[in-house]
């Protein structure tokens, strides 16, 4: 288990009034399952010393947490409870609020183990899928597993092939190595971007580059992620793309 990467303004143990609350029966979270993904959420919640609340299934008292370290090469993180904390045994849901976002998992162990001389600190597996909530003005939808989504352009007379990880109404997420994300730049624009959103869904658009940042992914070493916002969208290109988040929410929800 690799040890915590230094952060001077990491937060400190976290609060009662940092609970987050599980997500509410009526909402619509989307299912993140993708190993990687979830990796690399975890991460991002240990840099930043998030509080992670955790309610076990057989108390109704919310048991205050934060995620210590995730493994580079292993599916597994370590777990600082809060000084005095204990989980009794059985289920336990995990909510934190992650950037923009409530993700939210589910573990269960007839004993949560600790580290030998350290029973705040549990070593854990990464769990099978979290749900996850968007807070953004339109809600971005993961692209499923087993089919490669992806986006097509040309730049400068270079072309360019990078896969989606999400997109939205409101524009894409792409994720390439940094040596193929040359003079892609925020602020750039691109130009007819072929995407392609599933075996028959094709779709001819312009984009803007509003993020791009370098990160370290699970399973894929230095990754660079690109953000872009859709440019000149005419209503019958929304009102396709509108129709296909539909279809694949419907799919996801059964």
């Amino acid at each position: 288990m690799n040890d915590p990467i230094p952060n001077e303004f990491r937060k400190g143990p976290p609060r009662l009034q940092d609970a987050a609350e599980p997500i509410a029966s009526g909402a619509k979270p989307h299912e993140m399952t993708d190993v990687d993904d979830i990796g690399d959420s975890l991460t991002v919640l240990a840099e930043n010393g998030d509080a992670v609340s955790i309610y076990p299934a057989v108390s109704t008292e919310v048991v205050l947490a934060r995620i210590l370290s995730v493994s580079e090469d292993t599916p597994y993180f370590v777990l600082e409870l809060n000084e005095g904390e204990k989980l009794p045994p059985g289920n336990a849901v995990f909510v934190a609020w992650l950037r923009s976002a409530k993700i939210q998992f589910v573990l269960s162990h007839d004993e949560w183990t600790s580290q030998p001389g350290q029973p705040q600190l549990i070593p854990l597996e990464f769990p099978e899928k979290c749900l996850v909530l968007n807070r953004r003005a339109t809600a971005r939808l993961e692209t499923p597993l087993g089919v490669y989504f992806t986006a097509s352009f040309v730049l400068n007379g270079k072309p360019y092939e990078l896969q989606l990880y999400d997109f939205s109404q409101g524009g894409v997420g792409m994720r390439c190595a940094p040596r193929d994300a040359q003079g892609l730049h925020v602020g750039r624009k691109l130009q007819r971007v072929r995407l392609e959103l599933g075996p028959d869904a094709v779709i001819i658009a312009d984009l803007e580059i509003r993020l791009s940042r370098t990160y370290r992914s699970f399973l894929l070493g230095e990754q660079v992620q690109i953000g872009c916002q859709f440019l000149n969208m005419s209503p019958v290109m929304q009102d396709d793309l509108a129709k296909l988040i539909d279809k694949m929410n419907s799919r996801h929800q059964r």
